[in-house]
């Protein structure tokens, strides 16, 4: 198997692996950075081969897509074409390119969007078989986790030195996952579990008295009503991306090999 992204998620992973899944074996990495990538495998894994994401998809059956959301597609579009295995945390990479659903149905390939930061898309997944009327999530981080969001600079929309929450939007999970691309693939993949990403409402709070990335989830559907709630503790690396996430990655790749598989 290959990783595409060796940076917040992809360098877990790679220890992961080093440790071992049963029935998985790293066996090259795709960056745009060889020499950065070189040096973070010392410690981590042993040393594999540093590819291009044609090579990766042409040497490897799974492949795990940890890339910025502007290479995507990149990555993703090459392993798909060539029938393989793509696992993703990148809700928001797959409403910008619903057209890579096509492909991989096409070319015998399958696309695993991991569970990431959230939780409970079990649970939203049976719901949706049956009828879902509506889905909200509230979304709030510390200030910096959302620095540098699209949105914030486009609307001219301030998040320092507050000294209490403040709203800074408020539509659907697609809109935020356009303008909110390295912090709401939580939403997006919210979105694609359930009633679709244009009925997902969503609200996001930059709150200054927080130090974990907090979403709660309310569902009202013909078989249940759902609430939960999820604190995940921010990577150090990458404040926008919960440690939570790469452990997602990890356990959704014992889940393919596992004789047994919890959850569906």
């Amino acid at each position: 198997m290959g990783i595409a992204g060796f940076g917040t998620i992809g360098k877990p992973v790679a220890v992961a692996l080093h440790k071992g899944i049963e029935g998985m074996e790293l066996t090259a990495i795709c960056s745009r950075d060889r020499e950065k990538a070189e040096k973070n495998m010392v410690g981590r894994c042993e040393p594999v081969p540093v590819v291009s994401p044609e090579e990766l998809a042409a040497s490897c059956d799974v492949i795990v897509e940890c890339v910025p959301k502007a290479a995507f597609r990149e990555v993703a579009e090459p392993a798909l074409n060539a029938g393989r295995t793509l696992v993703t945390v990148s809700g928001a990479g797959l409403l910008t390119h619903p057209d890579l659903v096509g492909i991989a149905r096409e070319q015998g390939a399958q696309i695993i969007l991991a569970t990431g930061a959230l939780l409970g898309l079990d649970a939203v997944r049976a719901a949706a078989e049956g009828e879902i009327k509506k889905v909200t999530m509230i979304t709030r981080k510390p200030p910096y986790s959302l620095k540098g969001a699209p949105y914030l600079e486009e609307n001219g929309i301030s998040i320092e030195a507050l000294d209490k929450p403040i709203k800074v939007f408020e539509g659907t999970a697609r809109e935020g996952a356009d303008g909110f691309p390295a912090n709401v693939n939580v939403a997006a993949a919210l979105g694609l579990a359930g009633v679709g990403p244009d009925k997902t409402n969503l609200e996001i709070w930059a709150d200054p008295a927080l130090d974990r990335n907090t979403h709660r989830i309310e569902i009202d559907a013909d078989s249940a009503r759902l609430n939960f709630a999820i604190e995940n503790v921010p990577s150090e690396e990458n404040p926008g991306t919960g440690k939570i996430t790469a452990l997602s990655v990890i356990a959704t790749l014992r889940g393919i090999t596992a004789p047994l598989r919890v959850g569906t």
